[in-house]
């Protein structure tokens, strides 16, 4: 199975980290990621730009809106994801705390959909 981990940051709580302490966490953070990448664990992840730099589109009544900034109004702000293999929810939780985000905002772990039973299904 794959797994989606969501990394989304309380902007407030990692500005007050050190420069040298932020630092050093991304190096960690880094070579975990490299081990699960190497172990065949990681399949892909991405740091995100910041939510000033975001665009939110919606649609509604066939009128095309856009907007500035992110998807919801909330403190945390997803700035992240990493797309992982695990068998089941419980190691994707576990692979999730050997990241150290949580402890300034959260980890949302999310099961993928199997996108191509989903093609097959609507016969596309």
């Amino acid at each position: 199975m794959q797994f989606l981990l969501l990394i989304y940051i309380d902007e407030s709580l990692i500005q007050d980290v050190p420069a040298e302490e932020y630092d050093a966490m991304m190096r960690g953070c880094i070579q975990h990621a490299d081990k699960l990448k190497a172990e065949g664990t990681l399949v892909a992840s991405q740091q995100l730009e910041p939510v000033a730099q975001a665009r939110t589109l919606r649609t509604r009544q066939a009128q095309a809106r856009i907007t500035d900034g992110p998807f919801a109004e909330t403190r945390e702000l997803l700035a992240g994801f990493n797309l992982i293999n695990a068998s089941d929810h419980d190691e994707a939780l576990r692979i999730a705390q050997g990241f150290p985000w949580s402890r300034y905002g959260s980890i949302e772990v999310r099961p993928v959909a199997d996108f191509e039973a989903e093609r097959r299904r609507v016969g596309a």
